[in-house]
């Protein structure tokens, strides 16, 4: 299991703002290269947006569910990457102490194919140098007001 967590100057509810918009997730999740569609009901549990990653010709297209939805506190997903596999991803936010923005912890683990038989130490330090850009893009979003 992977853990990045990254402080942000804005509020709880402007990163929930961020990931309630899933045209936005290309912009913040690295990877993530187009959107294709976002299911009506986004982002209720059981919704889904649809993506795709990779570069221009090399493309995947796959989708990310959410699972649980409670802003603006915790989001949990999971992020599909086939053939690599599945992973849940989870967002946990808490207000800064003095109410000086909040901080944003990112958990990622993989759950299905074959990532999760990587061993952890490799596959936790790939996802540590990739989710430390993920948290700095939503950062960015975030206090933007995007």
């Amino acid at each position: 299991m992977a853990v990045n967590q990254q402080f942000f100057a804005c509020p709880p509810e402007r990163v929930f703002e961020v990931l309630a918009d899933g045209w936005l997730y290309p912009a913040w999740v690295v990877g993530a290269s187009r959107m294709r569609a976002v299911d009506a009901a986004w982002p209720a549990p059981g919704s889904a947006i649809h993506h795709s990653v990779g570069v221009w010709p090399a493309l995947l297209d796959d989708t990310t569910s959410v699972l649980e939805w409670d802003p603006p506190r915790h989001a949990l997903f999971t992020a599909r990457g086939w053939p690599i596999g599945e992973a849940h991803v989870a967002l946990d936010v808490r207000d800064r102490a003095g109410g000086n923005g909040c901080l944003v912890r990112l958990t990622e683990t993989a759950v299905a194919g074959p990532a999760r038989f990587m061993p952890r130490p490799i596959a936790d330090a790939a996802l540590q140098v990739r989710n430390t850009e993920t948290l700095r893009r939503l950062g960015f979003l975030a206090e933007g007001g995007a």
